[in-house]
């Protein structure tokens, strides 16, 4: 047997020795806190931030003192005196009252550096079949691979195909902040934890508990999807489900046995609340076969065919009565055209454009 004379030299016949090695790598801390707070990084941030924003107060007074206020942030940054601010609380119709949570533009150009830095970092980390947030992705994408999912499992509509739909209760309120810290720990060094931290400290959604992220921040649209990451992995590699798809917490699993969908239910749950906190919605949670159809993403999918979730098509109806502008009417007719929609196009107007 050959001996490595060198301690840091790989052996091509120790594959144990290769395994730890990779194992270290995998989870060796990046360092990124330099190139978050950089001055060309915060810039490039504040230039993305501003788009469509010029017109805003807070633009303008931190523009009149441009040089001036960045370089108070960088300093800020780099000295790890920074201090996250509070925030400014409003609702939306989105088309359920949603609370938006908007921090100060300060706050917000250091969400913007940290997302350009980190966000492609952790986009390779996802799985292909999370849509949320992800660049190239999106609800559409999503809907058009159940749909594909949908003709894998049922060998081409011959066999009866079963989706397990589950969603969790009160997502965004319910994330807690000691296992997010934990999970972005083991990736990134300690400055750049430190910064993480400020932002998931500066918000809460009950005084007693650590738990809850803002839906007003970018970060947030990061830190969902590096949370919810370890289910997915969880789902491809322990349940091996190989017709997963995910869109925030909403989450679908395909399979031609009922039974079989049925035994994963627990282990879902046991998971989720054991690992991350969080809790299926039990009215939100059942299996039917795809040719009933699935309610997913605004959409009813069925396997020939799609069409609009009726709330959908009402909010739709009360929105055009209210403004039947040419931007809002084209804005839905490009809605519809992802559908079988050619009825309803011509209710409110004009025939559907091509998908």
């Amino acid at each position: 047997m050959r001996n490595n004379t060198n301690p840091n030299q790989i052996s091509l016949l120790d594959s144990s020795q290769d395994r730890r090695i990779i194992e270290r790598r995998r989870f060796y801390p990046i360092h990124a806190y330099n190139d978050i707070v950089s001055i060309e990084n915060l810039l490039v941030s504040w230039q993305e931030f501003l788009r469509g924003k010029r017109k805003r107060k807070d633009v303008a007074k931190f523009t009149l003192n441009f040089s001036d206020s960045l370089i108070s942030l960088h300093t800020d940054l780099i000295k790890k005196i920074y201090k996250h601010g509070g925030y400014y609380a409003f609702k939306i119709s989105d088309p359920k009252s949603r609370d938006i949570h908007k921090a100060g533009l300060r706050d917000r150009i250091v969400h913007h550096a940290i997302y350009r830095v980190l966000y492609p970092f952790y986009a390779k980390k996802f799985i292909f079949d999370s849509y949320s947030c992800i660049k190239g992705k999106g609800t559409h994408r999503a809907i058009n691979r159940l749909r594909e999912f949908g003709r894998k499992v049922s060998k081409n509509n011959t066999r009866t195909a079963w989706v397990l739909k589950c969603d969790i209760r009160k997502f965004f309120a319910s994330i807690d902040h000691k296992v997010l810290k934990r999970i972005l720990g083991k990736y990134f060094d300690s400055e750049t934890h430190w910064l993480l931290c400020q932002i998931i400290d500066s918000f809460n959604t009950k005084d007693s508990e650590k738990i809850g992220i803002p839906l007003g921040n970018l970060t947030s649209q990061l830190f969902v999807n590096i949370y919810m990451n370890e289910f997915d992995q969880f789902v491809k590699r322990k349940l091996k489900a190989k017709y997963y798809i995910r869109y925030a917490d909403d989450f679908l699993i395909l399979s031609e046995n009922k039974n079989h969908l049925e035994k994963l239910v627990p282990q879902i749950s046991q998971f989720l609340e054991t690992e991350l906190k969080l809790t299926l919605h039990p009215n939100k949670l059942f299996i039917k076969t795809l040719a009933s159809g699935i309610d997913f993403l605004g959409w009813i999918t069925f396997p020939h065919h799609r069409i609009p979730r009726t709330s959908t098509k009402q909010r739709m109806f009360k929105k055009l009565g209210n403004n039947k502008s040419k931007e809002t009417l084209n804005s839905y007719l490009g809605l519809l055209s992802h559908g079988n929609t050619y009825e309803l196009s011509q209710k409110i107007g004009t025939e559907p454009q091509s998908d």
